[in-house]
């Protein structure tokens, strides 16, 4: 279907797809791993129904801001339950984060308000999970008053911020180019390289192959967090892996925060074009 074809309120699924999963949708370097993997291949048939339905497009990220938050919490549980339900949460909410945009391209409705929520939504979870992990190892739910310890709940914060800081440096790479009259960062390679050696161009390399940062993105840093759990839970003072892994994280968050700071600084993309 055209751009200038009218929509079916209830159109079929090829119509659907052809319109709302397109290749270039399918291959942007935005897509999440989980979307090229299962994510897309599932998402379309939520979308399916939720067209023939009156709920809009920021309807349906709301829902998806909902779910993210939900992950945070959800971790106070004792026990595996936290981190499996934590984990069924931000997959729910990547699920809700393909169906939006699907949703919006079906109706035409793709707008910078769909585009803020969604930014808020992502941001939400990450801080909600760093923020209820230091709550979780502090143990000021149910650690009783011997057994809490608030440095803890410090170091929850601590990865909050840093997980929000961390992200938002690529916003600030969009503002400082819009500033500058520099236009929107293009999606070549040769764009987001680091020029020049040294130290910082292997560390770069180096995490193509071994992407350690990603896990605080909300998917990762939930898996990752079950897979603590389930060492927790057998092992013999499951308070104390807790806390050796929210410390382990409130550091390494800083670490690489920096080193995407450098990356940025040393790439062309505070630079004008040639």
């Amino acid at each position: 279907m055209t751009d200038d074809e009218p929509r079916p309120k209830n159109p079929t699924m090829e119509q659907l797809r052809r319109v709302v999963q397109t290749d270039e949708v399918m291959a942007r370097n935005a897509e999440h791993w989980t979307g090229t993997l299962y994510m897309r291949r599932l998402s379309i048939n939520l979308t399916y129904l939720l067209v023939r339905t009156s709920i809009s497009a920021n309807g349906v990220t709301g829902l998806m801001i909902l779910f993210g938050f939900l992950a945070g919490p959800a971790l106070l549980l004792p026990g595996i339950w936290g981190p499996l339900l934590a984990v069924l949460c931000t997959q729910l909410q990547m699920f809700l984060d393909c169906c939006d945009g699907e949703v919006a391209r079906w109706r035409r409705t793709m707008s910078p308000k769909g585009i803020f929520l969604d930014q808020i939504g992502h941001y939400l979870a990450e801080a909600s999970i760093g923020v209820f992990l230091g709550l979780k190892a502090a143990a000021l739910i149910d650690g009783g008053a011997a057994g809490a310890d608030w440095w803890y709940a410090f170091l929850g914060g601590l990865l909050a911020v840093g997980i929000g800081f961390n992200k938002s440096l690529n916003l600030m790479v969009s503002v400082a180019r819009l500033n500058a009259g520099l236009g929107v960062l293009p999606e070549a390679a040769t764009a987001r390289a680091m020029t020049g050696g040294g130290p910082l161009v292997l560390l770069r390399r180096a995490a193509r192959f071994v992407p350690f940062q990603r896990i605080f993105h909300s998917i990762e840093l939930t898996l990752v967090t079950l897979v603590v759990g389930i060492f927790a839970v057998s092992s013999a003072d499951e308070l104390a892996v807790w806390r050796l892994y929210l410390s382990i994280l409130a550091v390494l968050i800083w670490v690489v925060s920096a080193g995407h700071f450098l990356a940025i600084w040393k790439s062309p993309k505070l630079k004008a074009a040639a």
